[in-house]
């Protein structure tokens, strides 16, 4: 196998990562150039049997998007909606109640809860619907409020951060989800969302996160207008806060979905563009326990081969699916636990069902 990865031009890059160097920006571009998707591959999964052996993981949960009505409006964005618009929604907090409720007879350990920058709900709002979760599942792992969302209730609170993040805690939050992050570049930012946080807001409130105690994840949307080093500048920026905190779970490459965005006339990724960024991001962020292959947004079959791509990870069920949808995706809107055990038992893993701070819950 080595002298096939000579072959590739990888050689250098597999000494590295046998030796488990740190691999520099022009590392990463360098296998982001390379044809070689196999070898590729190979180097990444060096990496992912290291960190997670053989293991698979998932998780039993539930999606909550509590609204769609979004100020920022972004521009690779289908879920997003003016106030007046006819698709747009919020929910009240009966209706989250409900959504949870509906949902009672099934083992769910984690709600998983966004939405867009609501111009009018008021900071009690955010409050009531997590204590509202927990009045109907008290034990349940609440996973809410991207990092641009967190920024969004600071101010909405009239309180630093840190003192949001606090209240939110004693009301229910337990950790961050990734989203929101997109690319940090100011130039991608200025041409598909200029109204979002910045993405030196998005780190600074990950950072903030992580000091008061919070995990979160991580993400990247690839596969718009940005280049190979837009990608890696991206990768380096997560990379160096996790130096520093060690506060970040997951990294979950999204790939973009353009239809019915502003920005359709774009094509979506291609099986290699996705294997090729699960496979770079795994070799990149060497201080990253996890790296997700999302079934939601590359489809499941997909998800089964990037388990041998950089992957140890598929999310979870989902349980209704709402913003890669709305963007056209063609995939399920849940799985059930035993499809995604059945489909990481096909890619030859061991499926092994996680609560969000990948505390392991059962081993198939």
């Amino acid at each position: 196998m080595e002298r096939y990865i000579e072959q590739s031009g990888l050689g250098d890059l597999l000494a590295k990562v046998q030796n488990q160097e740190r691999l520099t920006i022009a590392d990463g571009r360098k296998l982001y150039q390379c044809s070689d998707i196999l070898a590729l591959g190979y180097l990444a999964n060096l990496v992912r049997e290291r960190k997670n052996g053989n293991d698979a993981f998932f998780i039993y949960n539930q999606h909550i998007n509590y609204s769609n009505i979004c100020t920022n409006l972004c521009k690779f964005c289908a879920f997003g909606r003016k106030k007046e618009d006819d698709l747009a929604y919020e929910m009240t907090v009966a209706d989250v109640k409900e959504k949870v409720r509906e949902r009672l007879s099934e083992p769910i350990t984690e709600i998983h809860m966004v939405g867009g920058i609501h111009p009018d709900l008021p900071f009690q709002y955010y409050i009531d619907i997590l204590q509202a979760i927990k009045d109907v599942r008290p034990e349940v792992h609440i996973q809410a409020f991207t990092c641009v969302e967190i920024y969004h209730l600071a101010q909405l609170a009239g309180k630093p951060v840190g003192d949001t993040l606090e209240v939110l805690k004693d009301a229910g939050l337990g950790s961050i989800p990734g989203g929101g992050a997109e690319v940090f570049n100011p130039r991608i930012r200025e041409l598909t969302c200029p109204e979002k946080l910045s993405g030196e807001g998005w780190l600074e409130v990950a950072r903030i996160a992580h000091q008061h105690g919070l995990k979160t994840n991580a993400t990247m949307l690839y596969g718009h207008i940005e280049t190979i080093d837009e990608r890696l500048e991206h990768l380096d920026a997560l990379r160096t806060l996790q130096d520093e905190t060690n506060g970040f779970l997951a990294f979950i490459p999204l790939a973009f979905h353009p239809k019915n965005t502003a920005m359709s006339e774009h094509k979506g990724t291609t099986g290699i563009n996705d294997l090729k960024n699960i496979a770079v991001s795994r070799l990149m962020l060497d201080n990253f326990p996890h790296i997700k292959a999302y079934w939601v947004m590359i489809g499941e079959k997909l998800a089964q081969v990037a388990l041998s791509f950089g992957a140890d990870d598929m999310d979870g069920t989902v349980k209704e699916e709402v913003i890669t949808h709305m963007a056209g995706a063609e995939t399920a809107q849940a799985l059930g636990h035993k499809t995604l055990i059945r489909l990481i038992k096909e890619a030859g893993r061991t499926p092994v069902e996680r609560d969000t701070l990948y505390n392991v819950l059962e081993t198939f």
